[in-house]
Parts: C-alpha cells; structure tokens; sequence
C-alpha cells in the first residue's frame, strides 16, 4: 500500500494554526471518486479513503509505515515566510503606491 506522510497547512477558513503542528499519514486514493446521481456528493466505496492517522513526529509516522510494511512520499512542509506589517505604515510619507479603499 502507497502512503503519503505529511504536515497540514492551516485552513483558510481560521486564522489560528491549530492542527498543522502533527503529521499526517493517509493512503493514496486507488479507487476514483464519483458522483452520487441522487445527491451530488462526491463518494467511493473504498473505506481506505476515509482513513488518517495523526502522528506528533515525522520519525513516527515513518517507523509506523515501515512496521507495517508501507511505501511512502514524505511530503515536505513549506517554511512560512512572515512580513511584519503595522497599521501606521497605511498612512506613512515613505509609502510607494497610493493608499486607496
């Protein structure tokens, strides 16, 4: 079975980080998803899809795939990148483009 360790990013729906501090272990999808004629919604009837294990360390979720017997991709995280903003530079001299609503 091919597996993909990875971290979560943080939704776009919240401004916290909650949840992109574990990592992730979840099988790749071998069976495609289709659409319910009825309903609309996306579905599969493999079960293995529904499945994700949530691990505190990378090591760990690598040593469990290999105990049992998994391949796996680490999927590497991307380093956030912060810029240091303040509300006082909206109305600075210093500012090159024009401040507009």
């Amino acid at each position: 079975m091919l597996v993909r360790i990875y971290q979560p990013s943080k939704t776009a729906m919240q401004s916290g980080r909650a949840g992109t501090k574990s990592w992730v272990l979840e099988p790749d999808l071998t069976t495609p998803r289709k659409p319910d004629p009825l309903m609309g919604w996306v579905g599969s009837s493999d079960t293995m899809n529904q499945v994700k294990v949530k691990f505190s360390s990378k090591e760990e979720a690598i040593e469990y795939a290999r105990r049992h017997g998994m391949q796996f991709t680490v999927q590497e995280p991307k380093e956030r990148q912060i810029k240091p903003k303040a509300y006082a530079d909206n109305f600075s001299y210093k500012r090159k483009e024009r401040w507009t609503h």
